[in-house]
């Protein structure tokens, strides 16, 4: 029996900086499958329906809160996704922050505050003078959404700036010094892949490990294809800050999307039971 998928691409909203690296993933996957023998049909993260995507099987990058919860519903009638938006719906930062140091995936301090307080974000216990202000859902729509705060004032204003745009809650994040890293992996696969986005110290440290956490955290997560960031302390310690549901793969495209496709494909035979 041909295998027949449903690939949702994401909303050009939820692709700040990306819109066209997270276009030719996602089609370079599609492509990929239609070469293992299935057939593909494309939908819009923005236009689907409980109703419109008769595919069972469905490959998806859908991120946005309406998106997710349309998919839900289709997962819950028997549908086969990757990833799954309760997957996809973990990794809202209000959702992840509580979700990886509950499995002891080392992870900054984070408080999650309402955009409308007017509490001093100082009264959550932070003793870094500099504290990361991200807003609580989606990973960022403009630049302001993961805003590095140096003030009271700055980190007010933010949070004031995130109530406007109807943005009810926000994480208060501690400052880490390091190394920047950011990864990219497919579950279940041999790629993994890590640069540095900004190499300050260089320090040494174990890449097993990075991949170890970064495999642990999906796991926790329930994602299959992701990646994320990590920062490098001057003692070699890794530590999660970051995991993101399906990112653009843009300096390894062409072998991910294989890899994702094999993934998917193979999944889906075994939810069918071929």
């Amino acid at each position: 029996m041909k295998l027949k998928f449903a690939g949702i691409t994401r909303k050009t909203e939820f692709s700040p900086n990306h819109v066209v690296n997270d276009l030719l993933i996602i089609n370079q996957t599609a492509d990929a499958i239609r070469d293992l023998g299935a057939e593909v049909v494309m939908y819009d993260e923005g236009l689907i329906t409980p109703d419109s995507v008769k595919e069972k099987l469905v490959f998806s990058m859908a991120q946005g809160p309406l998106g997710s919860k349309t998919l839900a519903k289709i997962e819950d009638r028997g549908a086969f996704i990757i990833n799954s938006p309760r997957a996809v719906m973990n990794c809202y930062r209000i959702n992840m922050v509580k979700l990886l140091p509950a499995a002891g995936i080392p992870f900054p301090k984070s408080v999650i505050v309402a955009t409308d307080s007017d509490t001093n974000p100082r009264g959550a216990g932070f003793t870094s003078t500099r504290i990361w202000i991200k807003r609580g859902d989606v990973h960022a729509v403009h630049k302001e959404d993961v805003t590095l705060a140096n003030t009271d004032d700055e980190e007010l204003n933010l949070l004031k700036e995130f109530h406007q745009r109807d943005i009810n809650e926000a994480i208060l994040q501690e400052h880490l010094d390091g190394d920047t890293v950011k990864f990219y992996a497919v579950r279940e696969t041999e790629l993994f892949h890590w640069y540095y986005l900004n190499g300050i110290y260089h320090t040494a440290f174990d890449e097993k490990k990075l991949r170890e956490l970064a495999s642990a955290s999906a796991e926790v997560m329930k994602l299959y294809v992701y990646g994320g960031d990590a920062i490098i302390g001057k003692d070699g310690r890794v530590t999660i800050i970051d995991i993101n549901d399906w990112p653009s793969f843009a300096p390894v495209r062409e072998q991910a999307s294989r890899h994702i496709a094999q993934l998917i494909f193979r999944k889906a035979k075994e939810h069918v039971g071929q």
